[in-house]
């Protein structure tokens, strides 16, 4: 209600500049959206009663109606999937009922946390599920990667700690690699047969054209990267890794390397060809792409024996 001062003019209880400033203070608290971007995952949380959805499609646009008014509001968003049997161990483990929207809560604050998500940057919702699935992927690449690394033990010899010593030995690798790359865009792809998956990372690194130009390489793909060289060198297995450089007005190169007991040897011109035009799911040959080189690898591990 206005009130009167002394002067006989009206002045207000201060509720409206309270309310301007819990508005202000709501916009610095982030929010964290769980999100079912597969059908199957949707239909198993049908099952609860509290989880009033029935349709996919329907469910999608509602989130996307909402993430949009947060971010209108100056809210941060965070989204993450929500996988409903990691959900129901969640609720299991600290003795929640699932059927409440309580439970899915709390569960959907611990995502945020736990395997950091994915900004939302105001892209439509088709757009950010296949970015989000993505981004989940390389986390669990990741994770599995560095659990492999963590597991690998101490060399019976000298005592080094062998996951540590082949981080290391993997991102001196992944350095080389780029710099003798030489300018344009590359896209590197390690793949490495492991006990329960196959591991594969994907990086993008550019360089500038001209003197003293210096790679550019993203943190975060860079991590991953070399984590899933490194387990391949440590476990000392087979694997391969392929680099592809595109400078404009230029063919595109593409060199090559294989994991063979620890080491990344480089591949001759002739083995990068086969490789890439042989199918990998028959092994029939196919015809070289136009506008490509194929190149040998080059040297970037150092030589002497490894763990």
């Amino acid at each position: 209600m206005p009130r009167s001062n002394d002067t006989g003019t009206a002045t207000t209880t201060g509720r409206p500049a309270r309310t301007g400033r819990r508005r202000t203070l709501r916009r610095e608290v982030p929010s964290t959206v769980g999100l079912l971007a597969d059908a199957g995952d949707f239909a198993a949380m049908r099952a609860y009663r509290s989880f009033t959805f029935d349709d996919h499609r329907d469910y999608l646009d509602h989130v996307d109606r909402l993430l949009r008014s947060l971010a209108a509001r100056g809210i941060h968003i965070t989204v993450a999937l929500f996988d409903p049997v990691e959900y129901a161990d969640f609720c299991a483990d600290r003795g929640l009922d699932p059927d409440t929207p309580g439970a899915r809560t709390r569960f959907t604050a611990e995502l945020g946390g736990a395997t950091g998500g994915l900004p939302y940057a105001g892209q439509p919702i088709d757009e950010l599920v296949p970015l989000l699935v993505d981004s989940a992927v390389r986390q669990a690449t990741w994770e599995y990667a560095s659990s492999l690394l963590a597991e690998v033990g101490r060399c019976a010899d000298c005592g080094e700690d062998i996951g540590t010593a082949s981080f290391e030995r993997a991102a001196e690798a992944l350095r080389r690699l780029v710099d003798r790359a030489g300018p344009g865009h590359h896209h590197l792809v390690c793949s490495v047969p492991a006990p329960e998956e196959q591991l594969v990372a994907v990086l993008h690194a550019d360089t500038d054209t001209g003197p003293g130009g210096r790679p550019r390489v993203d943190g975060r793909d860079g991590l991953d990267f070399v984590t899933v060289l490194a387990a391949g060198l440590a476990l000392g297995g087979p694997g391969g890794l392929v680099l592809r450089t595109t400078t404009e007005g230029d063919r595109d190169r593409v060199h090559g390397w294989r994991l063979d007991c620890g080491r990344l040897v480089p591949l001759s011109a002739a083995a990068v060809f086969n490789a890439y035009c042989t199918d990998a799911d028959t092994g029939e040959p196919v015809g070289p792409e136009p506008g490509v080189e194929y190149c040998p690898g080059y040297e970037v591990d150092e030589p002497g024996p490894h763990h």
